[in-house]
């Protein structure tokens, strides 16, 4: 890929914008769309003040708008329904030997629904991302990459380490994978916070002891200070993977996850807490 290669980003959310803001620091022509046009203007503008190179980056009204003139298009929306959405909006638009690239986690039946709202000279590549919004903007993101994606590897390393799934749709499904294991783990942390407090244990110790034993990466993402991936779209992650298979686990971490609606939009380490205060299980009679 030269550096003329034009590049739109759709959606500059929590991990699409700092996505976005690697594109555009290393050198390629931008244009960018937001459903809320306020977040595109104050992505450019970020920019601007950055030195970052203003007239490299443009912003329009419309996801068609964004596409017509881009040789590849990447796309990091909130879930299927706004995937779904989008890519219908400028699906006409893309002009022949562009490349979309689905960064969202919509699992790989959405993926399979996007190839046919495509024309047949487009390539689609599903290129999903584990890593939260700190490592987006350091581009140490791991990427599960379905698809031939060979002619625009420079950018997707832009993004951290590439890891070649197979043919489209399976970056999607791997990703379904690897973040339902954090998300469930997660909620297991919490579990077990709620059951040291039950039995009296201090919080101190019972942090030290998992952050030695088998769960300590696990217990490093839950107490994580730096990190976001709201609630509520790990909670749209669950749904996606119950829907494929039966999943007697995840369907009870789903339902703590939307018992409490007060935290949707916080980072998903929050459930400890939430785990922890509200609690139904009763503490140890110590009397006894």
């Amino acid at each position: 890929m030269d550096k003329n290669t034009k590049i739109a980003f759709l959606g500059l959310g929590s991990m699409g914008a700092p996505m976005a803001r690697r594109v555009l620091a290393a050198g390629y022509p931008l244009t960018v769309w937001n459903r809320t046009t306020t977040r595109a203007l104050a992505f450019a503008g970020a920019a601007v003040g950055s030195g970052t190179g203003s007239e490299t980056v443009k912003v329009v009204d419309s996801p068609a708008d964004a596409v017509r003139d881009a040789d590849v298009v990447i796309t990091m929306l909130a879930d299927p329904a706004a995937v779904r959405e989008v890519v219908g909006a400028f699906a006409s638009s893309l002009k022949p030997g562009a490349v979309l690239i689905d960064a969202s986690t919509i699992g790989p039946e959405v993926v399979a629904e996007l190839a046919g709202l495509l024309p047949a000279t487009v390539n689609l590549i599903d290129a999903p991302v584990m890593g939260s919004v700190d490592r987006a903007a350091s581009g140490e993101l791991l990427l599960m990459v379905g698809g031939e994606a060979d002619p625009v590897l420079p950018l997707l390393e832009l993004f951290g380490t590439v890891n070649r799934t197979g043919p489209v749709g399976t970056g999607a499904a791997l990703k379904l994978v690897l973040i339902n294991a954090v998300i469930n783990g997660v909620a297991v942390v919490a579990e077990a916070m709620a059951l040291a407090d039950a039995l009296g244990i201090p919080e101190a110790h019972v942090k030290a002891a998992l952050s030695s034993s088998a769960l300590a990466g696990l217990a490093g993402r839950a107490f994580a200070t730096d990190a976001y991936f709201p609630v509520r779209l790990a909670a749209k992650d669950v749904a996606l993977a119950t829907a494929s298979t039966d999943l007697p686990i995840a369907h009870a971490v789903h339902t703590r996850l939307t018992a409490y609606p007060e935290i949707a939009d916080e980072d998903l380490g929050q459930i400890v807490k939430s785990f922890r205060t509200l609690s139904v299980v009763p503490r140890v009679d110590r009397a006894r």
